[in-house]
């Protein structure tokens, strides 16, 4: 253990349960379960691999513990039913075996945040409320006799958890979902004994406390996760939530998860990128000055700040949640002191929540294995072969990676100074260092595995190193979409990809940017949080459309925040000396003045090296933007696919 993360490995205790450091996991939804709700192989094994990591404490997604008034099929896990006590059993003892204990997270459901799956029953809520999925769906408030079977519901759920050997139980309370909804006045307008003043709207969450702490006894631990801040007008703020924290402690709660946020300020509930490190945290530190049983931080946790937040005594431990997808064993590589091996989290949410709120399986931008871990255990080929890697992009810096790994001799050849391709290109700003410690891990993964790193060094289909190869991977990127507008070779109009390569300063203070997708958008932003005055052309309804929610809102929050100026329905008709025009909905003409002008109309494949090649050399796999312009997380996924192909 290094000396600067003594605290994150010292031995934790929540109530009497002892944990071997102050590691959490944070629960997420990894869509792995089978269709009763019982887990899988896949989803024991993704839990085993995060214990094994060196993680103190699982806390699995939330499960739910009834399915008759809020009904949903398909892959959710759930605790309703005594025949789910066996694979339950079957994922304890995996963790128990690689040195970790479990909790198992409860939920009494979504309430008004959920699309029923039957669309002519109504969502039910603490109130009468417009539905979040679905505003003109008037969600149905619980009955008296709905609420206390719930209660008891969580009473059976929690009996079922220690029944199969979990070590403690955490209830979902956070994120606007149906517990938060009696909790908080913006939704619970009830004027029973479950509304009004603070006691009375915790009386739901106390009750279910309460029967659980009969079903299991006065030493079974119990979390309570509740956001701490709402984000939303009239929402939960900083003396509220000490005030439910001190509450929940007396009714024998053993500590609080400290999390902020709701369906309606989704970036707080996965924090992207914008947010930066440690985004919660203050958070944490307002509970614990609150209460005396542990709190847990969370929220764009960095090893760090963990340290820094133990040190401080600002949380008692440390979740982890997406820096535990892409890299399982981070616990591990940071107590060993190897903390330049931890592979960064990007916080893109694209391939963990992304997914997951779309009813797909969990992956990662940057762990292509996740979810596969048993199959995708690096192991060595028994036919070791000559590899050639030609572009140093994603694509092909993680095809080098694995083929190289299972014991293949690599050598990667890049035409210009430096790895990352376009992901170096575009990761200048603050608040995409994420991006840049990638290329960096991608650097010392291929230096520690051997592998012939070849800078300016370009390849030509005649080139002598073809033949040197067995096996061929073309992952040399796309070009620049230039379309043909009047005046794009202008003195003032420059591509986003050279503008970030070259870095020239921009020409005086008017900024406008010619393309509204996320390159366009976060170069703007960039530049604004320089100074500059920036405005945003685009020719759809919206800026940003491809991306997923949580990172759309908060890169759509701090673009107005910073003054960004955004023209959507504008469709660019030419580039002058000093300006642009644009033709706006309603076919009239705008000119916009401009300084500079940054176009980012998105990529177009360049296969021509490619084709060439694969006409002469018949092992050829062809990825990356080179075949078909994508997200990152695509690039790396076809990387890792091509280095295990070859064999």
């Amino acid at each position: 253990m290094t000396r600067q993360f003594t605290k994150l490995f010292e031995p934790g205790w929540i109530g009497k349960l002892k944990l071997r450091n102050r590691v959490v996991l944070a629960p997420m939804a990894t869509n792995f379960a089978g269709p009763d709700g019982s887990y899988t192989q896949r989803q024991i094994d993704y839990y085993m691999e995060r214990a094994h990591g060196g993680a103190g404490l699982l806390i699995t997604g939330n499960h739910k513990i009834e399915n008759q008034i809020e009904y949903f099929a398909g892959p959710r896990p759930r605790a309703d039913g005594d025949h789910l006590i066996a694979s339950m059993t079957d994922l304890a003892d995996a963790v128990h075996d690689k040195g970790a204990k479990i909790a198992l997270q409860l939920s009494a459901g979504g309430g008004r945040i959920v699309r029923p799956a039957n669309p002519k029953v109504s969502p039910v809520s603490a109130s009468a409320l417009p539905s979040c999925a679905d505003p003109a769906i008037i969600c149905r408030p619980l009955t008296s006799a709905e609420i206390e079977y719930y209660v008891n519901a969580f009473g059976a759920a929690a009996r079922r958890a220690e029944a199969a050997g979990f070590d403690a139980i955490e209830i979902h309370g956070h994120a606007g979902y149906l517990i938060d909804q009696f909790l908080s006045p913006v939704w619970n307008q009830r004027t029973d004994a479950y509304g009004g003043n603070l006691d009375r709207r915790l009386r739901f969450a106390t009750e279910i406390v309460k029967a659980m702490r009969k079903a299991v006894g006065p030493d079974f631990p119990i979390s309570f996760r509740f956001s701490v801040e709402q984000k939303i007008p009239g929402g939960r703020g900083i003396e509220e939530a000490q005030a439910i924290a001190r509450r929940l402690e007396a009714v024998g709660v053993d500590a609080i998860h400290a999390d902020a946020g709701c369906y309606e300020a989704i970036e707080w509930i996965f924090p992207p990128n914008y947010l930066g490190d440690a985004c919660m945290l203050d958070m944490a530190d307002a509970i614990k000055q609150a209460v005396k049983i542990p709190v847990i931080a969370v929220g764009n946790m960095t090893p760090e700040e963990g340290e820094a937040a133990l040190e401080a005594g600002k949380a008692d431990f440390i979740a982890f949640g997406r820096a535990l997808i892409a890299d399982p064993h981070l616990p591990n590589k940071v107590r060993r002191g190897q903390r330049e091996e931890v592979r960064p989290c990007v916080r893109c949410n694209d391939r963990c929540f992304g997914r997951t709120s779309a009813s797909k399986p969990l992956s990662c931008t940057v762990n292509a294995g996740v979810g596969r871990e048993q199959a995708y255990r690096m192991r060595k080929t028994a036919h070791p072969r000559r590899v050639l890697v030609i572009g140093g992009g994603p694509a092909g810096l993680e095809a080098a990676r694995i083929a190289a790994g299972r014991g293949h001799q690599v050598r990667l050849m890049e035409k210009g100074p430096a790895l990352g391709g376009t992901l170096k290109a575009i990761a200048t700003p603050s608040f995409k260092k994420e991006l840049r410690q990638m290329v960096e891990w991608w650097k010392l993964q291929l230096c520690k595995l051997g592998v012939d790193v070849r800078l300016n060094t370009p390849v030509t289909p005649e080139a002598s190193v073809l033949a040197w190869a067995d096996a061929i991977v073309v992952a040399t990127g796309g070009r620049p979409l230039r379309p043909a507008i009047p005046g794009i070779e202008g003195d003032i109009v420059v591509d986003v990809l050279d503008w970030h390569l070259e870095r020239k300063p921009v020409r005086g203070r008017r900024v406008v940017i010619a393309g509204g997708g996320l390159s366009g958008c976060d170069t703007a932003l960039e530049l604004a949080m320089e100074g500059k005055d920036v405005t945003i052309v685009e020719m759809l309804d919206g800026v940003a459309r491809n991306l997923n929610g949580a990172h759309r809102a908060s890169l759509l929050r701090l673009l107005s925040e910073d003054g960004v100026r955004i023209l959507a329905e504008h469709r660019i008709k030419e580039f002058r000396n000093n300006s642009l025009v644009a033709e706006g909905p309603d076919g009239q003409e705008l000119v916009v003045e401009a300084d500079t002008v940054i176009y980012a109309f998105g990529m177009l494949p360049d296969d021509t090296l490619a084709r060439a090649i694969q006409s002469k050399w018949p092992e050829v796999f062809v990825i990356g933007d080179c075949l078909r312009p994508g997200k990152v997380g695509e690039a790396v996924r076809a990387g890792f696919a091509v280095g295990w192909q070859i064999d």
